[in-house]
């Protein structure tokens, strides 16, 4: 990635990839985008994959109503509580997770999320964040904006991800995969660009080790 970035744009990421995380980690501070109108491009807006005792698992958040509308910013996406997605995804993270090294220092403030009201995506996704970036202790500013973010991504030092770090296709950016400690590996081969979750359940405080080490080179 540009080593002089100073800035990234994303839209908003359901507990983004643990490459999402690297570029913004690298940059400092992270702008993202409430108008995204990019639906096509949204898998990873409210899905998340996570590794557990059957494998890699897609976790996906239901919405209101077709993804396919480009019309639709992103900030006036409604969540759906239908089939009891919220009940499914704890039980789904405690499987993956309850015994990683950190689930218990981090389970209270998660399961707040989890099992919250919120009737907006990006509302969800930005507690997930904000619970991801406090606990791993990440030096990010995160900035929210819904209007004006295309003159933003026009100055130097702006790196614009929009659509470029996503779950359905391999993206270019020179971010590396780097191997750290995952629970469910001894029985399988290291598994990249899972969610954060990941490598905050893993690692800890421990994983800005690996994000740092992702975009050096």
């Amino acid at each position: 990635m540009n080593a002089s970035a100073t800035m990234v744009v994303m839209g908003s990421m359901c507990a983004a990839s643990v490459r999402c995380y690297a570029a913004a980690v690298k940059a400092g501070t992270l702008l993202i985008d409430l108008d995204e109108k990019r639906l096509p491009l949204r898998h990873s807006h409210h899905r998340y994959r996570i590794d557990g005792p059957n494998g890699v698992q897609t976790l996906t958040v239901p919405l209101v109503g077709s993804t396919n509308n480009m019309m639709t910013p992103l900030r006036d996406v409604l969540i759906s509580e239908h089939g009891d997605w919220r009940r499914l995804h704890w039980g789904a993270l405690y499987s993956a997770y309850g015994r990683s090294p950190y689930f218990d220092y981090v389970a209270d403030d998660l399961s707040r999320v989890i099992h919250g009201t919120q009737r907006y995506l990006h509302d969800f996704n930005a507690q997930l964040h904000e619970v991801i970036v406090d606990f791993m202790d990440l030096p990010l500013t995160t900035h929210y904006v819904t209007d004006g973010v295309g003159e933003a991504t026009h100055g130097d030092g702006v790196m614009d991800l929009r659509g470029r770090i996503a779950m359905k296709k391999p993206d270019t950016l020179p971010i590396a995969n780097v191997p750290y400690y995952q629970m469910w590996t001894a029985a399988s081969v290291f598994q990249p660009d899972l969610s954060i979750l990941d490598l905050m359940m893993n690692t800890g405080r421990e994983g800005i080790l690996t994000l740092i080490a992702m975009t050096q080179g």
